[in-house]
């Protein structure tokens, strides 16, 4: 049985409150290794649940395209770097994709 496209590869979804913030955690991540790319998508608005209460807010989504194995790593960096207490670090797996896409993935995410 051959592997699944993209059964290694990772989108891992995190949000920023502003573009600054997101800009900077991208060029960090992307100049570390840890994601071969991030797409930033400004405009958000979230409603959320904050410590009993309603809230809402606007946002910067992050789209971090990473390989499995690297995941963890990521994610100790995301907390360190990021202003939120908790922080939104959701991760995606894929089913498929372009090929070269993911293999570009698997080489610029490497370790």
């Amino acid at each position: 049985m051959s592997p699944v496209p993209g059964a290694e590869v990772r989108v891992v979804l995190v949000t920023a409150p502003s573009y600054d913030v997101a800009l900077e955690l991208a060029r960090a991540v992307v100049g570390e290794g840890l994601a071969a790319c991030v797409n930033l998508i400004p405009g958000l608005h979230s409603v959320y649940r904050w410590e009993g209460a309603v809230e809402e807010s606007h946002e910067v989504l992050l789209l971090l395209k990473t390989r499995a194995d690297r995941v963890d790593t990521l994610r100790d960096r995301v907390v360190s770097l990021h202003p939120y207490d908790v922080p939104e670090f959701v991760v995606v797996p894929l089913d498929g994709g372009l090929d070269r896409y993911l293999a570009w993935i698997r080489t610029e995410a490497a370790p």
